[in-house]
This record gives C-alpha cells, sequence and structure tokens, in this order.
C-alpha cells in the first residue's frame, strides 16, 4: 500500500531573492517546531533549474512544499508558479505565495494559475513573525504529496 509522506519528509523550498526575508522565514518556522529539510533559491531561475534542467536537482518520489515570492529578480514568481503548473510532474505541489505584494489582479492571476495559497508579508517586523510563525504551524499538519509520476 503507497501511504503519502508525513510533514516531516516534506522538503520545503524557499524562493525568495531578500536574504533578511529567507533567514526570518527559516529561523520562524524552526521557532514554530517545522524541523523539515529546507532549500532556499535566490531567484526564479535557480528554482526552474533545480526542476527543470537537463540534469535536475529534484528527487523523485520526494515531497515538496515551495514558499514561492512575487517579486524575484531573473524570472518573477508568477512565471515560476506559471511553469509548474503546466507540468504534469509538478502541477499537485502545493504553492504558497508569500510576498508584498497584495494587488488584487495578481492575487486574482496567482490562484487562476493554480497556487495552493496566497499570504502577503505585513512590512511591520513583529507581525511578519507572527505570521510565518503561523505558517509553520501550518506546515506541521499539511499532507503533501510526493512527485511521481501517476500510476
Amino acid at each position: 500500500m503507497d501511504t503519502e509522506p508525513s510533514s516531516r519528509s516534506v522538503t520545503i523550498l524557499i524562493a525568495e531573492d531578500d536574504d533578511g526575508h529567507a533567514e526570518l522565514i527559516q529561523d520562524n518556522l524552526r521557532e514554530a517546531g517545522v524541523h523539515n529539510a529546507i532549500m532556499r533559491f535566490k531567484d526564479g531561475s535557480d528554482l526552474l533549474d533545480f526542476f527543470f534542467a537537463p540534469a535536475p536537482r529534484y528527487q523523485p518520489g520526494q515531497a515538496y512544499l515551495l514558499l514561492l515570492d512575487i517579486r524575484m529578480p531573473v524570472v518573477d514568481g508568477i512565471a515560476v508558479l506559471r511553469r509548474i503548473k503546466q507540468d504534469q510532474l509538478l502541477k499537485n505541489m502545493p504553492v504558497i505565495m508569500l510576498t508584498t505584494t497584495d494587488d488584487p489582479r495578481e492575487i486574482r492571476t496567482c490562484y487562476e494559475l493554480g497556487c495552493s495559497c496566497y499570504v502577503t508579508k505585513p512590512v511591520d517586523y513583529g507581525r511578519f513573525s507572527e505570521m510565518l510563525t503561523r505558517l509553520g504551524l501550518f506546515l506541521l499538519v499539511v499532507q503533501v504529496p510526493s512527485l511521481k509520476a501517476h500510476e
């Protein structure tokens, strides 16, 4: 019988160009009790290479959850989301948009493209930390499918 992996075996991918935000995200997830492996990508191009390069670095059968910023250099988060959700293997991977943008058009676009959730980063440090702690608690209970072809 094939069972879904537990939240402990999910690798969290963070696509965030701001070093301070990336560190804050990781620190708050750890403080919330999330001890999953975390991989950080500084731009959308690096993340796309992880999945789509001629020699991709992702592990087939591994479960991934992506925290994706919209405003990134080289390739932005919306282009990354579009590419991931068009791929048969990756389309079911949860993608949480984590961005400072609260433009209703961008929110709608992200949901239309298939994001799982859209979270606006508060500008205030205290509120941002609290939001990340809540996100960490959510990640402790969410079920994530592994990346494998349908049988």
